[in-house]
C-alpha cells in the first residue's frame, strides 16, 4: 500500500501540474508599484500571526496586568452616549492623558477599542462574552448620539476630543470606525441596539452623499448639522470610499436600494478625481469596492486605477501616502503602507495591517491580481515582523533597552529610514523602529510610547487570513476572512508561489469534517481535483498563482450570465467555457 501512494503521488502531481498548464489561465494583470518588491523577501521569516493576534488579546485585556505602565485597559464609567461602562484601552504605551486617573478616565479610541474587537473576532474570540464582559455592546459608547451626529465617532465625546486625532474635524477618524463598526456588525449581527445604530449610519451617510453631489472635496463632513465643512487640514476626497464601502454594506444587509444608489454615486465620485486623493486608510476599500460592485452588480468601475491610486505614492494632499518599496541595509521592507518621502518613507503598523482587510478579498472578484496581491502581502507579511521589538535587531531600533514593557505583543508604532525626531535617535541606521507617541505631549509623554497599542490591537486581521505553507514563503490567503456582508460563498484561498520553479503543497477541505470537495481553481478557471476527502497535493506555477475554491462534491454547476454556480452559490463571477 505504502509503495503504490510513493509511486502514485508524484503522478497525481504532475497530472495536477500538466492539467493547470494545459487550459487558459485569467490573465494576470500587474501592480506597477509591487514589481519593484522582492520576489522573495530577505531576511524571510513569517511569523505565527494568529497566535500573535491571541496573544495580543490575553495580554492586553488582562485588568490585573502587572509592570510598570500596565494594565493597558479600564473601565470609563462616565456613561456617554449610552449608560453603560466601556473598557478604556491605551493609544500607545504609558500616554499620559489616558488612564481612569486622566481626563475622568473617558479619553479613549475607536480605532483601538474596534480594532481589539475586530481582531480578536477574527481569530475566532467571542469577544460578546468574555470575561464575564461584553466588550462588543460596550462599542456602543462610540456611537455619538448626544452630539447629534448619530455615528461611530473615534472618541465617545467632544470634551476629549481636541485631545487625540480627529473627530470632527478630520474626515477619515470620522468616516473609520463606521467601516470598522459595519465590519464588527457583521459578525455580531444579534448584538441588542446593532441594528438601529447601523442604520443610523447608513442614513446620514446616504444624506451627506446626496447633499455632497459628487463633490467630497472637503476637509470633513458635519454630520449633525449634515454640511460639507473646510479647514486647515487639506481636502479628502478617499472619504467617498468609506461612504461607498458603508453604503453597500448596508444595501448588503438591509436591502433598501437607495443604499446601493448612494454607494454607486460615492464610487462615480472616488473614480472622477483627476489626481491621487490618497489620505490614510480608506483607498484600499475603494479599490475592492470597485472589483465587487462590477463582479455582484455589473459596474464598471476603474479597478487599475483605484490600485494604482493606493500603491504607488503619488498622493497630493498627503504627500507620497502609499507603499513602500525597498531594500534598507539588507533588510526587504517593501509592501509596508505610510509615507514614501518623511524621511526617506515611513511605515506603519495599522495601516499596513488594514490595507489586508480590503486588498486581500478582492481577488475572490478579480482573480487577475492574484499574483500582485499574492507577491504583496507575502512582503508586507514579512517585513510587519519588523515593527516588534523582538522582531528588530536593537541597533535598529530607538528604544530596545525598553521593550520588556511590550510583554511580546505591542509593537513600535512604524519604522522610517532614518529617524523622525529632529535630534534624537540620529545614529541609527535604517530601518529605525520608532514611534510618535512622545510628540504628542511633548516633555510628558514618557519614550515607551513609542509602542503603539491601537495599531497593535488590529493584529487579527493578518492573524485570520494569513497562515504559511509547508514551503516556507508560500502563504495561504483566506480570501474570505474579511469579505464581509458576502453572499453566501464556498471556502477560497490564494497561494502565491514566489520562487522560479513550480511548489507543491498539501491542501484540505475547510467544507467540514467527513465532507468531500471538489477543488476548483479560478486562475485557470477548472476543477483541479474531484472528490477530495483528505489532504491533496496541488501544485502552484513558478512566480504564479492558484485560486482554490472548496466547492462540495459532486454540486450541480451551471453558467448563468457568464459566471459559474456551484449548487446555487456563485464559484467564479467571470467564467469563461
Amino acid at each position: 500500500m505504502n509503495m503504490k501512494f510513493k509511486l502514485f503521488a508524484p503522478f497525481t502531481l504532475l497530472l495536477l501540474f500538466i492539467v493547470t498548464l494545459s487550459f487558459a489561465q485569467v490573465k494576470q494583470v500587474d501592480i506597477n508599484r509591487v514589481n519593484d518588491m522582492a520576489g522573495l523577501p530577505q531576511p524571510l521569516q513569517i511569523i505565527d500571526w494568529k497566535a500573535m493576534a491571541l496573544n495580543f488579546d490575553r495580554t492586553v485585556y488582562d485588568f490585573n496586568a502587572k509592570g510598570r505602565y500596565w494594565p493597558m485597559v479600564w473601565i470609563d464609567s462616565t456613561g456617554k452616549n449610552f449608560n453603560q461602562p466601556v473598557v478604556g484601552m491605551y493609544t500607545a504605551i504609558g500616554d499620559v492623558r489616558q488612564g481612569l486617573q486622566h481626563n475622568k478616565g473617558m479619553f479613549h479610541e475607536a480605532l483601538a477599542n474596534m480594532g481589539a474587537v475586530l481582531g480578536a473576532t477574527l481569530v475566532g474570540l467571542d469577544k460578546s462574552r468574555q470575561q464575564g464582559r461584553n466588550y462588543v455592546g460596550m462599542l456602543k459608547n462610540y456611537f455619538n448620539k448626544d452630539t447629534g451626529w448619530d455615528i461611530m465617532m473615534n472618541n465617545t465625546a467632544p470634551e476629549v476630543a481636541l485631545l487625540g486625532g480627529g473627530y470632527g474635524r478630520d474626515w477619515w477618524y470620522d468616516v473609520y470606525p463606521n467601516v470598522l463598526f459595519y465590519a464588527i456588525y457583521d459578525k455580531y449581527p444579534a448584538e441588542p441596539g446593532f441594528e438601529q445604530m447601523a442604520r443610523s449610519i447608513a442614513e446620514k451617510f446616504f444624506k451627506a452623499d446626496s447633499i455632497l453631489n459628487g463633490n467630497y472635496h472637503y476637509s470633513y463632513f458635519d454630520y449633525g448639522k449634515m454640511k460639507p465643512m473646510t479647514n486647515q487640514i487639506c481636502a479628502q476626497p478617499d472619504a467617498a470610499a468609506g461612504h461607498a464601502y458603508v453604503l453597500y454594506a448596508a444595501y448588503k444587509k438591509f436591502g433598501d436600494p437607495r443604499y446601493l444608489k448612494g454607494a454607486i454615486n460615492a464610487m462615480k465620485a472616488l473614480e472622477s478625481q483627476p489626481v491621487n486623493p490618497t489620505y490614510e486608510l480608506l483607498m484600499p476599500f475603494g479599490a475592492y469596492l470597485a472589483a465587487r460592485m462590477n463582479a455582484e452588480q455589473g459596474t464598471t468601475f476603474d479597478t487599475a486605477k483605484m490600485l494604482d491610486w493606493t500603491f504607488d505614492g503619488t498622493a497630493i494632499c498627503r504627500e507620497g501616502w502609499g507603499f513602500l518599496v525597498g531594500k534598507w541595509n539588507g533588510f526587504d521592507i517593501s509592501g509596508t503602507v505610510g509615507s514614501t518621502v518623511d524621511h526617506g518613507g515611513y511605515a506603519f503598523l495599522m495601516n499596513t495591517f488594514d490595507a489586508a482587510w480590503p486588498l486581500v478579498p478582492m481577488v475572490k472578484y478579480q482573480p487577475q491580481y492574484a499574483n500582485a496581491i499574492g507577491k504583496w502581502m507575502l512582503n508586507a507579511v514579512n517585513a510587519s515582523r519588523l515593527f516588534y521589538p523582538q522582531y528588530m535587531p536593537a541597533a535598529h531600533q530607538t528604544i530596545p533597552e525598553l521593550a520588556e514593557v511590550t510583554k511580546g505583543v505591542i509593537a513600535y508604532e512604524g519604522f522610517a529610514k532614518a529617524s523622525t525626531f529632529d535630534t534624537l535617535y540620529q545614529s541609527l541606521k535604517a530601518p529605525v523602529a520608532q514611534g510618535d507617541g512622545p510628540k504628542w505631549v511633548p516633555g510628558k509623554n514618557p519614550e515607551v510610547s513609542q509602542f503603539s497599542v491601537y495599531g497593535s490591537a488590529h493584529v487579527g486581521i493578518f492573524g485570520g487570513m494569513v497562515k504559511e505553507t509547508e514551503v516556507k514563503g508560500l502563504l495561504r490567503l483566506d480570501l474570505r476572512a474579511t469579505d464581509f456582508y458576502a453572499q453566501n460563498a464556498y471556502p477560497t484561498y490564494l497561494f502565491y508561489n514566489p520562487y522560479p520553479t513550480v511548489k507543491a503543497i498539501g491542501f484540505s477541505s475547510t467544507l467540514g469534517k467527513g465532507k468531500k470537495t471538489d477543488v476548483y481553481d479560478l486562475v485557470s478557471q477548472r476543477f483541479i481535483a474531484r472528490n477530495v476527502s483528505a489532504t491533496t497535493k496541488v501544485a502552484v506555477p513558478a512566480s504564479g498563482s492558484v485560486v482554490l475554491v472548496c466547492v462540495p462534491a459532486g454540486a450541480k454547476t451551471v453558467v448563468k450570465n457568464g459566471q459559474l454556480h456551484a449548487a446555487g452559490v456563485v464559484v467564479d463571477y467571470h467564467y469563461k467555457k
